[in-house]
């Protein structure tokens, strides 16, 4: 059976929040009929294009990388032996670090975790919690329900997510994920 694509996997999974009433944070410009609208023919207007046009932020392949790094050199100064991943705004991984030590596992739940951190835009701790009123929302695929995933914000809304799999405990996971974080602002 083939897998769905991830942008598959976003869009159901966003059709999915919606019909269980979970909301998400990001924006979508849809373009109105313009009453003054060109003829046909006509090239269209700077105005009428900004409209059809939606911008996003996404974190540059330094900066994913750097925050990789900040969280992989958490986990090892604990002792861990933990994989990384970082994730853009569209659930597209960026860079994933399998550090020294780690599991074979650990690679793809760090992925998945930081895949829906970004999705629903929240620690996947918190998310856990979620799973009591609406137990489907593990059925997503792609997604990971377990802590150790942290979205990256700008401006309140997710511009990636980053995924930590590997120590003993989720809390352990989601603290060197939080480092990772926390690189980005310094």
């Amino acid at each position: 059976m083939q897998m769905p694509s991830k942008r598959a996997r976003i869009i159901g999974g966003a059709a999915v929040l919606a019909a269980i009433g979970v909301s998400a944070v990001g924006a979508v410009a849809v373009a109105a009929p313009d009453a003054n609208a060109q003829k046909p023919g006509a090239a269209p207007s700077a105005q009428a294009e900004a409209q059809n046009v939606v911008a996003t932020d996404h974190l540059t392949v330094h900066a994913a990388a750097k925050a990789a790094q900040a969280a992989l050199d958490a986990a090892e100064k604990a002792g861990q032996h933990v994989s990384v991943s970082v994730v853009d705004r569209n659930g597209n991984t960026v860079v994933t670090l399998r550090g020294d030590g780690a599991g074979p596992q650990s690679y793809k739940a760090a992925e998945e975790k930081a895949f829906t951190s970004v999705s629903w835009n929240a620690p996947t701790s918190a998310l856990v919690k979620r799973l009591e009123q609406a137990p489907t929302l593990k059925d997503i695929p792609g997604t990971l329900f377990l802590a150790g995933g942290a979205p990256v914000q700008a401006k309140g809304a997710p511009i990636a997510g980053i995924g930590v799999a590997g120590a003993p405990s989720g809390d352990l996971d989601e603290q060197f994920a939080q480092a990772g974080v926390a690189a980005l602002g310094k």
